[in-house]
């Protein structure tokens, strides 16, 4: 895959994230509880996977995720529940901009923490532009939640 389709594809989820969310706080708010609305995205979620892997796979790929399973396994899943309740959370208390910036700005700043605690190559020519970047995402992401406030 080029980069510019992998760009493109990247372009793509970030708007599909906020239509997701959308939804998800509108059947929360006809749920009773935001539970609800995360059950019917893991359900169809899961059910759109299971028929790819059956599709693509057969049974074999579900013998072949029963065979590799480890316990720490379901820590994605839990961590991406917890991401997706967060988000809906902010949705519907500060609503889809705060919330968008506040989430990109502490993705990139604990990126940036995680690709420097394993970087072999730590200059302060490299890391400068990144870490001017990531402060400038943030000073914008604070002003962006200040103006909503």
């Amino acid at each position: 895959m080029t980069a510019g389709i992998t760009l493109g594809l990247l372009v793509a989820a970030g708007a599909a994230l906020v239509v997701q969310n959308l939804l998800m706080a509108k059947i929360t708010g006809a749920a009773s509880s935001v539970l609800m609305a995360l059950l019917m995205n893991s359900a169809v979620g899961l059910v759109l996977l299971s028929a790819l892997i059956l599709r693509k796979t057969g049974m074999n790929g579900f013998s072949e995720i029963a065979g590799m399973f480890r316990l720490w396994f379901v820590i994605p899943g839990i961590l991406g529940t917890f991401f997706v309740y967060a988000s809906i959370t902010g949705y519907q208390s500060v609503g889809a901009t705060p919330t968008i910036a506040t989430l990109v700005a502490s993705q990139l700043l604990f990126g940036l923490a995680w690709d420097m605690s394993r970087s072999n190559s730590l200059t302060s020519n490299g890391i400068l532009p990144a870490a001017i970047g990531v402060a400038l995402l943030v000073a914008g992401a604070i002003l962006i939640v200040s103006r909503f406030r």
